[in-house]
């Protein structure tokens, strides 16, 4: 038997927002014909933050009339200080679904990426400066009430996404069909307008895929051009918890070496990944299981130690990356539950920290202010051969009695039992919530 010790003496901070996610709840505020929904399931997450990329692919979120800024704004060559020339309806009504849920829009202003063989909208504007005017307006009607708006409070506003995704020149870009050069200025020229116009909110980006030479170029481009940068964001898919933990510490270093100490970095899309080409789609099979859910628990346990502010999973959107909720019923898929226990954690006034871990596994503890402790506890190995563990739980103390939640093969995360004593038999990729009652 392993043991899984935690010492109550050896205290962390608060929990950081570690399942914030990409797409909203799947539900309409305007219709109740063919009807399904996730909404409660999702709220029931606590889900801090939402970012809205790719929402303009999906028809529940709005569909082509949504989101991007050549949605919300058709015609460029519209007069940017008119509300006639935005369509802002499809947006408004997934956002105010988000918030009523209980999560904070996170805003990408920009494209969807373009997959189709003809490219439309990642090209670089016609005129970067009217560009962001027409970003400003769009902040003003969701935060100011301009034009029949709203005052909804929205915090981070990220520029782009994923510029570095395509060599510069490809024939199929997918994300920005403009040069390194060309983003650079219209990052500078957007970034300095928002923050002039907005100085309390969150202005940054660029979504990186993560490039590590695009990114220092970036970095140190922007830092000689003097342009303020609130957060960085970038992008990692795995099949290695170790491998997302350790890009945190790159991110984090590279963002202080050129500059920003002060940026938040931001981890927002992530999700588990063994390949992009032949192991594509037994990554979507495990992204659906109890695999991705296991990975997706073990490397929000690592993050709550590594140098990041923010994981943003990939994401809970109707698509063959959602774990958390099947693409035609939005019924409660494994993925779910790691995402829905970390919630619990925003109850606990800190982290305790465990003293000794078994291999393959991965684990969190907090502790209220009733001195209650919760748990989560994950076995994740990228061996399809591998066996499980049977792992005995020292929580730091005596006397409390636990109850014992499962998300494995044949358990979605229901009461397992309930006792003393914390023995768990866990098979090769499986969750377990530990509530002390």
């Amino acid at each position: 038997m392993e043991e899984l010790i935690f010492d109550l003496s050896a205290k962390g901070g608060r929990f950081k927002p570690l399942n914030a996610t990409n797409g909203g709840p799947c539900a309409k505020r305007h219709a109740n014909d063919q009807y399904r929904t996730n909404f409660d399931d999702y709220r029931a997450m606590r889900m801090p933050y939402a970012r809205n990329h790719d929402s303009a692919s999906n028809g529940v979120y709005g569909g082509p009339y949504s989101h991007d800024i050549s949605c919300i704004f058709p015609n460029f060559d519209a007069d940017p200080s008119l509300p006639e020339s935005y369509d802002f309806e499809c947006t408004d009504e997934s956002l105010l679904v988000t918030v009523d849920a209980g999560t904070q829009p996170f805003f990408r202003l920009g494209q969807t990426i373009e997959h189709q063989i003809k490219k439309h909208h990642i090209w670089p504007p016609k005129d970067f400066m009217k560009w962001a005017v027409i970003c400003e307006h769009i902040i003003r009607h969701y935060n100011e009430g301009w034009a029949n708006g709203f005052r909804l409070g929205i915090e981070y506003w990220e520029i782009w996404n994923e510029p570095d995704l395509d060599r510069e020149g490809d024939k199929y870009p997918r994300t920005w069909g403009g040069t390194k050069a060309q983003f650079f200025d219209l990052y500078e020229t957007a970034a300095k307008h928002l923050k002039s116009c907005f100085p309390g909110l969150k202005i940054g980006g660029p979504a990186s895929c993560g490039r590590i030479e695009w990114c220092e170029d970036f970095l140190r481009e922007m830092k000689r051009r003097n342009v303020p940068i609130d957060f960085f964001s970038w992008h990692i898919y795995s099949n290695h918890p170790e491998s997302v933990a350790k890009r945190t510490a790159v991110f984090r270093e590279l963002i202080d070496r050129c500059g920003y100490p002060e940026a938040e970095s931001i981890l927002n899309e992530w999700n588990y990944v063994r390949g992009w080409k032949e192991d594509f789609v037994y990554s979507l099979k495990a992204i659906h299981g109890i695999k991705g859910a296991a990975f997706t628990a073990s490397v929000i346990c690592l993050a709550q130690d590594c140098p990041v502010d923010m994981l943003m999973y990939y994401d809970t959107r109707p698509s063959g990356f959602n774990g958390a909720f099947d693409f035609y019923t939005y019924e409660k898929l494994k993925g779910y539950w790691p995402l829905y226990w970390y919630g619990s954690f925003y109850d606990a006034e800190h982290e305790i920290k465990a003293v000794s871990c078994p291999p393959n596994v991965y684990a969190l503890c907090g502790e209220d202010a009733g001195g209650k402790l919760m748990m989560m506890v994950s076995h994740y190995n990228e061996d399809d051969g591998a066996e499980g563990a049977v792992v005995h739980v020292d929580p730091g103390k005596t006397g409390g009695r636990y109850e014992i939640f499962a998300a494995d093969s044949t358990h979605d995360g229901e009461c397992t039992g309930t006792g003393e004593d914390i023995v768990l038999r866990m098979e090769r990729n499986s969750i377990f919530f530990i509530r002390e009652v």
